[in-house]
């Protein structure tokens, strides 16, 4: 089954990062629903605590990861073993950044604001791997010709230049944008010549005595705000689940 997928399906040797994708997004949403059901008091699931301790999924994600990881290393990238490894690794890190806020925030702010921050970093890992799966390679190698493969100058070039784009667009506080440039260069150069956010190191460097510049900077991540941010808080409700009520404090 394994070699007909990819004779027929996928490129020679993405079979691994195909099930490794599939078992990291299947972990995801099943632990949702799962921690959604210990969440609401239904179903036979519950917290794991040992010793009066409260023991996170990430701790078995980590173990998993690091076995997946390693025996991924040592294997080939064909047969039963890299394949195996690739949905032992896809589960662990399915597990461990459902829970990426936690270790950002080292608290546990799994059903609050803060962890968004999780199916926000879920999904942005899930499509950059869906962009790699599809033909895409890091800093637009894939671009590179045969020929020019050859010649290491023109891809340490080709790399170095992407990735400097890339780091200009995240100086415009465009975060998402530089990470998807880093497979895309395309998205790199579309955000190059957008204004830069409000408070970024290129606002602050560059329109400080451009005042027409940052108003409309200001104005422009305002308006972007305030169109998206519903959108996207829906989405992440949807796929994660609504976080609890901020308490107001006195």
């Amino acid at each position: 089954m394994g070699h007909w997928l990819q004779r027929n399906i996928i490129e020679p040797g993405k079979l691994p990062l195909l099930l490794a994708l599939t078992a990291f997004v299947l972990t995801f949403l099943i632990t949702r629903v799962v921690t959604r059901m210990i969440r609401a008091g239904k179903g036979p699931f519950g917290n794991v605590s040992t010793g009066g301790v409260h023991i996170h999924h990430v701790v078995p994600g980590v173990v998993l990861t690091i076995l997946g990881g390693f025996g991924a290393v040592a294997s080939s990238r064909y047969g039963f073993g890299s394949a195996a490894f690739a949905v032992v690794f896809g589960i662990g890190a399915g597990l461990v950044l459902d829970e990426f806020a936690l270790i950002l925030h080292l608290a546990d702010v799994y059903w609050t604001e803060a962890g968004r921050k999780s199916v926000e970093v879920v999904v942005l890992t899930a499509a950059l791997v869906g962009l790699v799966l599809a033909g895409f390679t890091p800093f637009g190698v894939n671009d590179v010709s045969q020929g020019e493969l050859q010649d290491r100058g023109r891809v340490i070039v080709s790399v170095a230049v992407n990735f400097f784009f890339a780091l200009l667009v995240l100086s415009k506080g465009k975060a998402r944008m530089a990470i998807f440039s880093v497979i895309v260069p395309l998205v790199g150069l579309i955000g190059l010549v957008r204004l830069a956010r409000p408070g970024s190191p290129w606002a602050k460097r560059l329109y400080r005595r451009r005042p027409r510049a940052r108003a409309r900077a200001t104005l422009r991540a305002y308006r972007h705000d305030r169109r998206w941010a519903g959108p996207r808080r829906r989405i992440q409700d949807l796929i994660g689940g609504k976080p609890d009520p901020a308490i107001a404090r006195r």
